[in-house]
């Protein structure tokens, strides 16, 4: 997979390093000159692309005619818009990632405005300490299709309606799909003769109208 990540700072550096270990081919962009330096003393060479990530000719030197993914990871929230506008209408990026750095400007990054995916990092953080505190509550921990369904978890709680009964058994909503089951710290896949227990973190994805008899069905009889 081509990639192009924009900003230098810890994010990009380590995103980079993890995409580089996983052989895919990377270019990461960098204005500041001092992190530039370190950057290239960390990294190959070749991998380090010094300049503006919202000029057209940084991208294009960049490679990002070839590149499948681009991840505007800048501290600046202005710049992440302008690079991922920038890299879905002029050069057609099948896939774009932006962080927010602040959470009033999360509205912001949507599609219409290039934006695939963003990524708060606040409200990230918040969630899951949120997760850690909860038992017997469900999260949401990713939206899809523009918010038409939902990755939610929750553990469920010792008294769980579903507890002591079989998957194919528990009568699922047709639109809810039972992703994995977190039990002990280890995945186990959810097949039809499994038996939830109190604890297990189970992961589903649901449309709206599913999602309160999920939650319906994971609480305490």
């Amino acid at each position: 997979m081509n990639v192009i990540i924009v900003g230098g700072g810890k994010t990009g550096a380590q995103l980079t390093r993890q995409l580089l270990d996983e052989n895919h081919h990377v270019r990461l962009i960098e204005i500041r000159s001092e992190v530039v330096e370190r950057l290239k003393r960390e990294l190959p060479e070749q991998v380090v692309i010094a300049g503006d990530g919202s000029s057209p000719n940084i991208l294009e030197a960049a490679g990002i005619q070839q590149a499948q993914v681009l991840a505007a990871v800048t501290g600046e929230d202005e710049a992440n818009l302008v690079i991922t506008t920038l890299a879905r209408f002029e050069f057609g990026i099948p896939r774009t990632i932006a962080r927010v750095n602040n959470p009033k400007n999360a509205w912001l990054f949507t599609p219409e405005m290039g934006v695939d995916v963003s990524l708060n990092q606040t409200d990230i953080l918040a969630r899951l300490i949120a997760e850690e505190m909860s038992m017997g509550d469900m999260m949401t921990l990713l939206k899809l299709r523009r918010g038409e369904y939902s990755l939610v978890e929750e553990k469920l709680p010792v008294g769980s309606k579903i507890l002591g009964i079989k998957l194919r058994d528990v009568g699922f909503p047709a639109t809810c799909v039972i992703a994995a089951v977190i039990r002990k710290g280890k995945v186990v896949i959810p097949r039809g003769d499994m038996i939830f227990e109190p604890g297990d973190e189970v992961l589903a994805v649901v449309d709206n109208q599913a999602r309160e008899t999920l939650k319906e069905l994971f609480a305490r009889a």
